[in-house]
């Protein structure tokens, strides 16, 4: 009989899948070694074992012993299989920026879950470092793992995933393309790839707010490239020591709306359902593609399984809320289309200003369209009112008349984006979209923008 005795046994030999739409303007052979297949369905499921297994042995983890790391989600769960099967308990700090599914999923497999703001330094006592490392002191009996640093991530890689690809490409790999986090894949991967042929090249795949392709490049931690971004598992506003910048060939940057489009059409046209860094690294591939030849044997890794995100890059109103939903919008019909069931907000000539300020704060807007008996005569700004109010304290309480500017122009639906965005400038700040039903919408140069 063929078993496994356990889940921890499943870990590793995952698939090596050509890759025929999404790359099809790549003119080499490109082959994804999807990690979705690992227990834990991520490629963190290897690392995982491999720095429980090297504490065990070192006496850093003791029996009944309490697992404590900050965790974009795929660690902590090849961390929390290993301790189920172990006999360990779990703490995970995550940030808040990883998607509830990720969440969900470490609790469902017993583990205790922290989460932490993400907009903060790395060493803010708030940040998703400095609260593991705290609980790490804190706790009875625990083991903080420190992915970042700890060398067992790297070299997990180096036993396992270099062999596995240089052995199913039959040595033949002449590109490995990676997104990079931890550093741990890359690193360890690289390193042996590089032992068995030199001339391999690895690329980096990195994301927008993050310092790695700077630094490669430049020898430069520009902390003026940090900044929050959507994209999980790749980046980082820090040096982790996993990540050796001598074995990176170079690095790409991929923006977010780039990785989530691609994240969707590799679900879309390859079958494979795989998580926002696949995107990333696909993206990336594609931007590096003149470095490839025809007979080039390119690698590309798939770091998790889809599952991760259903809520954000799988569903269309998440994707629409950010502008990276692919829609064609050519219309003054199209801006609106989203919201056209909600209502006008609009205020009364005799109205005093202090309802149109009431309602900007209700409705979180800047502008609002001004009616008398006969239609829309005049509009409210928020820029405006600031200015009127300097000049005179007692606005609030005059009729919006007294304050009010031009009304608005308005256009049919069918105008065009080119016809609207002229008619929206410095000393008009909307336009009014006729609905023909004796409705009427707004649209706004934030409308437009979202619309670029």
């Amino acid at each position: 009989m063929k078993y496994a005795k356990n889940i921890l046994e499943t870990i590793g030999n995952t698939p090596l899948v050509q890759l025929n739409s999404v790359t099809k303007e790549v003119d080499a052979l490109v082959l994804a070694k999807v990690e979705t297949f690992n227990p834990g369905n991520s490629v963190k499921d290897r690392m995982a074992l491999k720095m429980i297994e090297d504490a065990e042995a070192d006496g850093r983890l003791k029996p009944g012993g309490t697992i404590i790391e900050g965790t974009s989600g795929n660690t902590g769960m090849g961390l929390a299989l290993a301790a189920i099967v172990k006999g360990y308990k779990c703490i995970f700090v995550i940030s808040d920026k990883q998607s509830k599914e990720k969440m969900d999923i470490l609790r469902a497999v017993g583990a205790e879950v922290v989460v932490c703001p993400t907009n903060v330094e790395p060493d803010d006592p708030r940040s998703y470092y400095s609260v593991s490392k705290r609980l790490g002191e804190e706790t009875p009996n625990s083991w903080y793992v420190n992915q970042y640093d700890n060398p067992s991530n790297a070299q997990a890689h180096y036993e396992q995933t270099g062999p596995e690809i240089w052995e199913q490409t039959d040595g033949k790999i002449t590109h490995f393309v990676v997104g990079v986090g931890t550093g741990g894949t890359v690193s360890g991967t690289a390193k042996f790839l590089k032992e068995k042929n030199p001339n391999i090249k690895i690329w980096g795949v990195d994301t927008y707010g993050s310092v790695f392709k700077k630094y490669h490049e430049t020898g430069i931690f520009d902390e003026n490239e940090i900044y929050p971004y959507i994209t999980e598992g790749i980046g980082e506003d820090i040096l982790p020591k996993n990540v050796d910048f001598s074995l990176i060939d170079g690095f790409t940057k991929v923006t977010d709306k780039d990785a989530a489009i691609y994240t969707r059409r590799i679900a879309k046209e390859e079958g494979i359902f795989v998580g926002n860094s696949a995107g990333s690294a696909i993206k990336g591939l594609l931007q590096l593609k003149d470095e490839f030849k025809p007979d080039d044997v390119v690698v590309v890794l798939f770091h998790d399984h889809g599952s991760r995100y259903v809520g954000k890059m799988f569903n269309d109103d998440w994707m629409r809320d950010r502008g990276f939903l692919e829609e064609e919008i050519t219309t003054a019909g199209d801006l609106i289309k989203d919201h056209i069931d909600k209502p006008l907000v609009t205020v009364q000539t005799e109205e005093l200003v202090s309802h149109a300020i009431e309602r900007m704060r209700a409705f979180k807007i800047s502008q609002i369209p001004v009616r008398d008996a006969n239609g829309f005569v005049g509009s409210v700004d928020e820029s405006a009112l600031l200015h009127s109010y300097l000049e005179d304290k007692n606005i609030a309480e005059k009729p919006i008349k007294d304050v009010m500017g031009k009304a608005y122009p308005t256009v049919k639906k069918s105008a065009s984006i080119d016809e609207v965005s002229k008619l929206i400038n410095k000393e008009n700040q909307a336009v009014l979209v006729d609905l023909e039903n004796g409705k009427y919408h707004i649209v706004t140069k934030y409308d437009i923008i979202r619309a670029i």
